[in-house]
């Protein structure tokens, strides 16, 4: 089981298998891992273990916070680990699905402001219906504006914020990208 595992020229963070969404596309979806790498945690590492097994890890680039779970659902975990990174000079970024404010409960971007270099918010439709078609989340029609408000949100806290979406069948790519140049973020396509 992979707590940490470099993957091109970064480092990722695996620090849960918990995910709010059950998406069509998901890797985690009859794989085991990554690039030779077992994702399926037996069971959830502590701070100490992930900054322990980074300091193993020494590479150039940036930290990611992307492994088979949803990373902000383990909130004070990730802010302890990324207050490390940084106290080291690392660049530390998040790949997220936006539902960290309905996970916990209140507003979480504000917890982010210079522990976090930049954030990947997962878009992956052009409107709630598909995104429940797609991504299947556990809080249903609430997810959708949730998200898009999180990605409105961060960018006040995070100096870089990327709207992602997977290029599969029913996601509008185009009308995806104009929602990103809309709230001012960059687009990737995955």
């Amino acid at each position: 089981m992979a707590i940490v595992y470099p993957y091109g020229e970064n480092i990722y963070i695996n620090q849960t298998n918990v995910c709010t969404n059950a998406c069509v596309f998901c890797i985690r979806r009859g794989n085991s891992g990554l690039d030779g790498y077992n994702l399926w945690l037996a069971e959830e590492p502590s701070a100490e273990d992930i900054l322990q097994a980074l300091r193993k890890n020494e590479i150039q680039g940036e930290a990611v916070f992307c492994g088979f779970g949803e990373p902000m659902v383990r909130l004070d975990r990730l802010l302890t680990v990324a207050r490390g990174l940084k106290e080291r000079g690392w660049w530390v970024r998040i790949n997220t699905n936006g539902h960290a404010d309905l996970i916990h409960g209140y507003e979480t971007v504000p917890r982010l402001e210079g522990l976090v270099d930049a954030i990947n918010v997962s878009l992956n439709a052009q409107d709630g219906k598909t995104y429940q078609r797609l991504c299947n989340p556990l809080f249903a029609d609430r997810a959708y504006p949730v998200l898009l408000d999180f990605a409105r949100k961060v960018r006040e806290y995070v100096p870089e914020v990327i709207l992602s979406v997977v290029n599969y069948p029913g996601v509008d790519v185009q009308a995806c990208r104009e929602i990103a140049d809309k709230m001012g973020t960059e687009f990737r396509l995955r």
